[in-house]
């Protein structure tokens, strides 16, 4: 029994100290782009990502600005890690089993829906309307940095609620993209994605390991899937969900090809891709003009969705699953952790900038929209920070 503890654990910890380190990075890289976008070099800010990148492989060529393949390109090697911990969550974690699911579930549901409905509420009918997804989206790396940083006030049984809630709001976010913010699809491209979707499936299904061989057949997806309509960071996704999860019998190495690819991959992710991201799509000039459109409603409805509706809707959603005998509250968990942990929750940053550029493009909506973001997810962290350092230290088990 300890061993498969063990074996449950692992993961999620390793997950978490990645996560909390990789925030304290994105954090950086914020600044960074901040202070390049406000500064005597801010004509160098757009210019350096507006530069064009091209590659060729044989008559194959793609020549796109740098900031299309970042957010394009290296963003679905995150969403292919987003895939990976989504599968690995309900193959061995706290999405296992309905019961041990349904706690998370319903609190990401309700931290989806509340904010956008707030959003909504304030753009309705206006070019702003297109932006309800902005507010919907967790940052786990900053979410999980922040609660980790708070030591011992924050009960075990929160971190693993707040990285499974993060989890699912994350599937939640790949829907919504895949959904709602797709354009024209290029029907033949979308059918050898389909047909390469169902080689990496059967692939799986024949018990082949070889990650190399699901990298290679995943690029031409990514390539497939960049050309068919359908946001490219899907294809991260759709191949996660097609890796192997047990070990291979002939293999000596006792962990699966997911683990391993995962594992290679994260720090990758963490220090390297989302940090490039942040610096590129975090810059805002924080000008008198800009401040004063904190009270538009694309403005209001970020901050408020962020701020407000996710907390209020991860309490709501959890509370009402437990009552309803549903779930049940982890160990050493109460309430006011789950409303700190909806405060955090409202660390919208990476998801929330990624949709923002899907729905507002380069217009004025979008530089208004990115530093509302920015504002929200800050008073969101120090705000769930405060209010779970308030909170008496979970007591040491066995201590009456």
């Amino acid at each position: 029994m300890a061993t498969l503890k063990k074996k449950i654990l692992k993961p999620f910890q390793e997950f978490a100290r990645l996560s909390a380190a990789g925030g304290i990075l994105l954090f950086g890289a914020t600044v960074a782009a901040l202070v390049w976008a406000n500064s005597p070099l801010s004509e160098s800010y757009a210019a350096a990502w507006h530069t064009n990148v091209s590659f060729t492989i044989g008559s194959i060529g793609l020549s796109k600005q740098l900031h299309v393949w970042i957010n394009d390109g290296l963003m679905a090697i995150f969403f292919f890690v987003v895939g990976l911990e989504i599968k690995r969550e309900m193959v061995e974690g706290e999405l296992r089993t309905p019961k041990r699911a349904t706690l998370p579930i319903a609190a990401a549901l309700g931290g989806m829906v509340v904010p956008a409905g707030i959003f909504a509420i304030f753009n309705a009918g206006s070019a702003g309307s297109r932006g309800w997804g902005i507010p919907m989206a967790t940052d786990i790396a900053f979410a999980l940095g922040v609660l980790t940083l708070l030591g011992s006030r924050a009960p075990a049984g929160l971190k693993i609620f707040l990285t499974a809630l993060a989890i699912i709001d994350d599937l939640g976010a790949v829907l919504v993209i895949a959904i709602f913010y797709t354009s024209q699809l290029n029907l033949n491209a979308l059918a050898i994605a389909g047909l390469l979707l169902g080689l990496l499936m059967a692939l799986n299904k024949s018990g082949f390991r070889n990650s190399g061989v699901y990298a290679f057949v995943g690029f031409w997806l990514w390539l497939a899937v960049l050309n068919s309509g359908v946001h490219a960071t899907i294809a991260g996704v759709l191949l996660a969900m097609t890796i192997p999860t047990d070990p291979d019998p002939d293999d000596d190495i006792p962990e699966g090809t997911l683990f391993r690819m995962e594992h290679a991959i994260h720090p990758w992710v963490t220090f390297l891709i989302l940090p490039i991201f942040a610096l590129s799509n975090a810059g805002v000039a924080l000008n008198a003009e800009m401040l004063g459109k904190v009270t538009e409603p694309v403005s209001l409805g970020v901050i408020l969705g962020l701020v407000l509706g996710k907390p209020i809707g991860i309490l709501l959603f959890a509370w009402f699953a437990v009552k309803a005998e549903m779930a049940a509250l982890p160990t050493a968990v109460n309430w006011k952790h789950v409303l700190g942990a909806g405060m955090l929750g409202g660390i919208g940053f990476t998801m929330s900038l990624f949709i923002n550029e899907l729905a507002f493009g380069q217009s004025i909506l979008n530089a208004e929209a990115k530093l509302a973001i920015l504002i929200a997810s800050s008073v969101a962290g120090v705000a769930g920070a405060a209010f779970l350092r308030l909170q008496p230290a979970p007591k040491p088990t066995g201590q009456p």
